[in-house]
């Protein structure tokens, strides 16, 4: 049960993955199915899992919602909270891409370079919907390449909420300012490139940028 807890903090099995079949596992970890099964209700009575007749056994978004449940609506309803959000995000995300530079692997970085060429095919297309949506997954993908399961998981524990405000203030910067999307676009560049090229100080640099040039532009629209 340990190990199988192990995967779900360290973001082998992420939110909504499907868990590898009983005999697969038993012969991973070199124990009995029944022992697998075991573990597996366990993890199941604690909401992490769960069992979804004929398809298999999923990881929940347990890990996910315990935090950020109440603030979601906060934000929500108190837009004032914006710049605290902000303050937050240039805090936690500035550590992330820090440690993502310093201990990101091949595939982290195949995956954070997919995610750039993403942003710049909507970027091409003017799909600012499109733009929001890669923007939220560029960032979630530098806090996976942290590879520090507190990092990852407080991160994920709040994502919801994260996502609606990436989504909101990202979107909103580029229908009020064409230019905006061209900036956003280079400093994800930037941030990208330091990441790849392992360069922590650089890349926390880069994010912090970032997260400043949203936050200047959004005081100034709501000024």
């Amino acid at each position: 049960m340990r190990r199988l807890e192990t995967a779900l903090i360290d973001g082998t099995w992420p939110a909504g993955a499907r868990l590898p079949a009983e005999r697969t596992l038993a012969s991973e970890y070199a124990v009995s199915r029944n022992t697998v099964r075991e573990a597996i209700q366990r993890l199941a009575a604690r909401g992490l899992v769960q069992a979804r007749h004929g398809a298999g056994v999923f990881v929940t978004d347990r890990l996910r919602t315990g935090i950020a449940s109440p603030w979601g609506q906060l934000v929500a309803d108190h837009p004032v909270l914006r710049d605290d959000m902000l303050e937050f995000r240039r805090v936690l995300e500035g550590a992330t891409a820090y440690f993502a530079a310093l201990r990101a692997t091949a595939e982290d970085r195949k995956r954070i370079r997919a995610l750039l060429r993403d942003l710049e095919k909507a970027r091409r297309a003017n799909d600012m919907a499109a733009e929001a949506r890669a923007d939220t997954s560029f960032h979630e993908a530098i806090a996976r390449a942290s590879h520090n399961a507190m990092f990852l998981h407080l991160h994920a524990s709040v994502i919801s909420m994260l996502r609606e405000h990436i989504a909101t203030s990202g979107t909103g910067l580029r229908e009020n300012d064409e230019e905006a999307s061209d900036v956003l676009l280079l400093q994800h560049k930037a941030l990208c490139e330091a990441i790849c090229t392992r360069n922590p100080e650089e890349a926390r640099t880069a994010m912090q940028t970032h997260i400043d040039f949203v936050r200047g532009r959004s005081g100034a629209r709501d000024a």
